[in-house]
């Protein structure tokens, strides 16, 4: 006999568009949405019995009508309202998990106010959020970032690192630090999905902490300054008790002018993606 150890299945990569209309103003909302559902499948995988299995595409539409009747704001509630939706239909499913990526549209600003119905799309960064519901109602949800692209000319060097016979690094108190952070928390057990907590504005603000945390910093490494963003963010917020971060070091390195007969005091880079390094990192209270 073999035995079904794991298995799941759903829809992925389900890509929308809101606009809710409000008197005066519009707001604007890109996401896109990942549906799996895990429960009694095991009939569809050994005799191919489909009676237990909900369509993907049904899912795909689920996903839509859910996004028009939904008031929510956040990618955490509306992960948890599809969740909740597709539980309660379907016997079948254990479990549910529902990712959400969401990319930011920020407000034209017009003759210097913000403009009530026309968007800019801000950089490649997502908001994104992975939720899990089971059927005991038990939810954790883990939410971040991704592709946050930062930099700072100051505050940052490298210097006392191991060096062998094939080091050709230079040490340094002084360079560019570039990097596109992805972090993401765990929320404390208290949090779960009907919780009623204002995610998005908890996103903003842990976002905001990590970020002044990187601009202030006297970076002595990548590690270092990864390290201070994660306290600042776990000291800062008692709702997260664990983050996980990942901060490429996108090099730009230093142009040698001096066979044009100049001088280069810390001012023209050229900037390479690869290879960087990546460094890594699981931070929670102890």
């Amino acid at each position: 006999m073999i035995e079904l150890i794991e298995n799941r299945y759903g829809k992925s990569r389900v890509r929308l568009v809101k606009v809710t209309r409000h008197n005066g103003h519009h707001d604007l909302y890109e996401w896109t949405v990942e549906v799996l559902l895990e429960g009694d499948f095991d009939s569809a995988h050994r005799v191919g019995d489909n009676s237990n299995l909900l369509p993907t595409d049904t899912m795909k539409n689920t996903v839509y009508s859910l996004a028009r009747s939904s008031s929510a704001t956040s990618i955490e509630k509306f992960a948890g309202e599809l969740a909740s939706f597709l539980l309660e239909r379907n016997s079948q499913v254990s479990a549910v998990l529902v990712k959400v990526e969401s990319v930011l549209w920020k407000r034209l600003t017009v003759d210097g106010q913000p403009h009530p119905d026309s968007f800019l799309r801000g950089s490649n960064e997502r908001q994104v959020t992975r939720l899990r519901l089971e059927r005991s109602r038990d939810c954790t949800i883990n939410s971040g970032f991704e592709e946050l692209v930062v930099m700072k000319t100051a505050k940052s060097g490298f210097e006392g690192y191991i060096k062998d016979s094939l080091t050709t690094l230079k040490e340094t108190n002084d360079r560019l630090f570039g990097t596109a952070v992805s972090a993401d928390w765990n929320y404390i057990e208290a949090v779960t999905c009907g919780t009623d907590i204002d995610f998005k504005a908890l996103h903003h603000d842990v976002r905001e902490t990590m970020l002044k945390a990187f601009a202030d910093h006297e970076s002595l490494s990548v590690q270092h300054t990864l390290f201070a963003m994660a306290e600042a963010a776990l000291n800062g917020f008692d709702a997260i008790e664990e983050i996980h971060m990942v901060m490429p070091n996108k090099h730009c390195l230093l142009v040698d002018l001096s066979r044009f007969g100049q001088d280069n005091p810390n001012e023209i880079f050229v900037p390479t993606d690869e290879p960087h390094g990546t460094i890594e990192a699981r931070l929670r209270r102890e």
